[in-house]
């Protein structure tokens, strides 16, 4: 993902430490005026959103993206509704081989607007284990430990 002309509007911050992730591709997505205007003013969520291929077409499942406020009630679409994703049709036979093997899904990562569209960088991942999260940990922090001593040297 470049960083030509991006607003991140929300981020999946539990799927890079309880998933890892192997392949990622961006979506575009279907959505209803309202809530573009919702997106643009940042008011959305991917903390138990995730995808999934039903018949061909891949799917954003139980992402929140609040009602914007200034819409009448009659146009409002319910905010956790599934939302289809636009990508092409060889993303779609690789997303569908992939997620075949046992143990791997697809988890989105963020939510951004990418030259005016709205977009979801979607990953193919495993879950992790305990112990690989703890292995985790213990790079980071000594990674910061590091940096710590690197800066005071400075």
């Amino acid at each position: 993902m470049s960083k030509d002309n991006i607003k991140v509007i929300a981020r999946n911050r539990r799927a890079r430490h309880d998933y890892h992730i192997f392949d990622t591709y961006e979506a575009g997505m279907v959505l209803r005026g309202s809530e573009v205007k919702s997106l643009r003013d940042g008011k959305a969520s991917l903390a138990e959103a995730y995808a999934r291929v039903q018949g061909g077409e891949v799917f954003l499942i139980g992402s929140y993206i609040k009602p914007y406020e200034h819409t009448g009630e009659y146009d409002q679409p319910d905010p956790r509704r599934d939302r289809k994703l636009l990508l092409h049709r060889s993303q779609i036979r690789d997303m569908v081989r992939q997620t075949r093997v046992k143990g791997n899904t697809l988890i989105p990562l963020s939510l951004y607007f990418r030259d005016g569209y709205a977009k979801v960088e979607i990953g193919i991942g495993t879950g992790k284990k305990k112990y690989d999260k703890r292995q985790d940990m213990k790079e980071r922090d000594a990674r910061r430990e590091m940096d710590r001593a690197m800066k005071k040297y400075k």
